[in-house]
C-alpha cells in the first residue's frame, strides 16, 4: 500500500491532529471531573467537533481503558507465527482459499480441541489460529518431528506408524465394506482392518472439535497412504458422546483421498469443497445406535 502524500490532504491532517489533542484534553478533563463520583455519567462529544476517524480512535481508547494491562499484548505464540511466516520463503501446502475454510470454523469454535494428521509448514499457523486451545499433530517421520521441535517446541506432536501402502487401497476399500467397519466405538478395539489402533491413548479419549487429515504421505505406491487416517478420523467423530465434529481432508484431487473420504466420511455429511480440501460435519452416532453409517 502506498503512503499518502502529506500535501495531498492538508486540511484533513490538520483536523485530525487538532481532534486528537481535543480527545486527550477531554479525557483528562473527564477523569479529573468525575473521578470522585460513583455515578455513571455518559457524555457525547459532538461529531462536528471531532472527525469520524478520531471519534473511532476515542472509542478504542475507552475500550482499552476497560481492559487489563496485559490483554492488549500479542500472544507469544501468535507473535512467533507472524515472525515465522513473514520471514520464511516456504509457504503452507494449502492455498489461502483452502486455509480459509478451516479458519472460518476455528473462528467459531476456538479455543477448542483440534487434531491434525500431519506436521508441516502450516502447523504453527494452525496452533496460532487455535490460540488457548489444544492442537495436536500426528506425524509419521520421527526425524521431521525432532527438527520441528527444535524450532517450535511449543507444538504438541506425536510419532505414529502406518502399516498400509497406497497400492493396497483397493483391497482396503473392499475390507472397509464389512459389517465390522460400520460399528461405532473405540477404534483401539475395532476388528476393522482400516482402524488405527496404535495412536496415543489421549487421541482416542479426547473429544475433538476439528480434525484435519493432511497426512501421511500418499503420492506414490509404497507410501503409507491416508486410507486408515481417513477412516479413523471419521470413526473418532462418530464416537463422541454428543455434538458434531468438523473434519477436513486435503488432497482430494488424488484417487485415495477422494474415494475414501466419500466412503467413510460420507457425501451426505459433506459441507463444502474448496480446491483440494473437502469439509465434512459428522455428528455423534452414540446418541442414536440405530443411525445409519452414512445419511
Amino acid at each position: 500500500m502506498k503512503m499518502r502524500s502529506r500535501q495531498q490532504h492538508p486540511v484533513n491532517t490538520k483536523n485530525i491532529a487538532i481532534g486528537i489533542i481535543i480527545v486527550f484534553f477531554l479525557l483528562l478533563v473527564f477523569r479529573s471531573t468525575f473521578s470522585s463520583s460513583n455515578d455513571k455519567v455518559s457524555y457525547t462529544i459532538p461529531q462536528t467537533i471531532i472527525p469520524k476517524a478520531v471519534s473511532d480512535s476515542f472509542r478504542n481508547i475507552q475500550n482499552v481503558a476497560k481492559c487489563s494491562p496485559t490483554c492488549t499484548k500479542i500472544p507469544p505464540s501468535f507473535a512467533q507465527a507472524l515472525v515465522h511466516y513473514s520471514t520464511s520463503t516456504i509457504t503452507p501446502q494449502q492455498t489461502i482459499q483452502e486455509i480459509s475454510i478451516t479458519k472460518n470454523i476455528l473462528d467459531q469454535k476456538s479455543p477448542c480441541n483440534f487434531l491434525v494428521f500431519g506436521l508441516g509448514h502450516d502447523s504453527l499457523m494452525w496452533s496460532a489460529l487455535n490460540f488457548n486451545g489444544r492442537t495436536v499433530f500426528l506425524e509419521e517421520d520421527e526425524a521431521w518431528i525432532a527438527q520441528i521441535k527444535k524450532r517450535f517446541p511449543m507444538l504438541e506432536s506425536y510419532h505414529v506408524t502406518y502399516d498400509s501402502k497406497v497400492h493396497q487401497a483397493d483391497s482396503l476399500m473392499e475390507a472397509g465394506k464389512g459389517q465390522e467397519c460400520t460399528i461405532v466405538g473405540d477404534t483401539r478395539h475395532s476388528a476393522c482392518q482400516l482402524a488405527l489402533k496404535g495412536l496415543p491413548s489421549d487421541v482416542y479419549e479426547t473429544t475433538w472439535d476439528l480434525i484435519m487429515v493432511d497426512a501421511p504421505t500418499g503420492y506414490y505406491d509404497e507410501a503409507p497412504g491416508r486410507m486408515s487416517a481417513i477412516y479413523t478420523a471419521g470413526m473418532i467423530a462418530r464416537n463422541r458422546e454428543e455434538g458434531e465434529t468438523d473434519v477436513f481432508v486435503h488432497d482430494v484431487n488424488r484417487v485415495v483421498e477422494d474415494k475414501f473420504s466419500n466412503a467413510f466420511m460420507c457425501e451426505g455429511y459433506m459441507v463444502k469443497q474448496e480446491g483440494r480440501l473437502r469439509h465434512f460435519r459428522i455428528p455423534s452416532h452414540k446418541d442414536d445406535p440405530n443411525k445409519s453409517f452414512c445419511p
